[in-house]
């Protein structure tokens, strides 16, 4: 196995970061506009996503072209971690683990962290996930800097 990791710096909370992480909506945009995921039966908004949730859904390029059917369990969820089990077209093994930790009340360092095969395969998607990973946090970064500069203009809302 091949594993590629990312680390990232916000200027929110990690607890605020954690919550953000599991919107789909959110995980929309920092993939927009390389990747989209459209879910075959998303959950109800008013639904918690909890370990053992299943979903499949199809992967576009550019949020047109048609890909792959992309397959992905949730196996841990916790305050500070978020781990996935996830497969779909040319990727066989995806293990991703999303961690949260907190360097102050109101920032944390955000890791992404991708388990894949190894291999010619692996090799292939392990230079997919590093530049991927490149553009997430880049699309982190400008989220989170609109998220504290209006949560440091009101002074309300999430504390992070």
């Amino acid at each position: 196995m091949t594993i590629v990791s990312l680390t990232t710096d916000l200027p929110l909370s990690a607890a605020r970061v954690r919550e953000l992480a599991a919107v789909p909506e959110v995980m929309q945009f920092v993939l927009a506009p390389v990747l989209s995921f459209s879910m075959e039966q998303a959950p109800p908004p008013d639904v918690a996503v909890t370990p053992g949730f299943r979903a499949r859904g199809r992967v576009r390029w550019l949020g047109v072209i048609p890909s792959w059917t992309h397959q992905i369990e949730i196996v841990r969820l916790d305050d500070l971690e978020i781990y996935t089990r996830e497969r779909g077209g040319p990727v066989h093994v995806w293990n991703h683990r999303l961690t949260f930790e907190p360097t102050s009340a109101t920032t944390c360092r955000y890791t992404d962290e991708v388990e894949v095969e190894s291999g010619a395969r692996g090799l292939v998607a392990a230079i997919f996930v590093r530049l991927m990973f490149r553009h997430r946090h880049r699309r982190w970064r400008l989220l989170a800097s609109v998220l504290a500069a209006e949560r440091d203009r009101t002074g309300a809302g999430h504390p992070g």
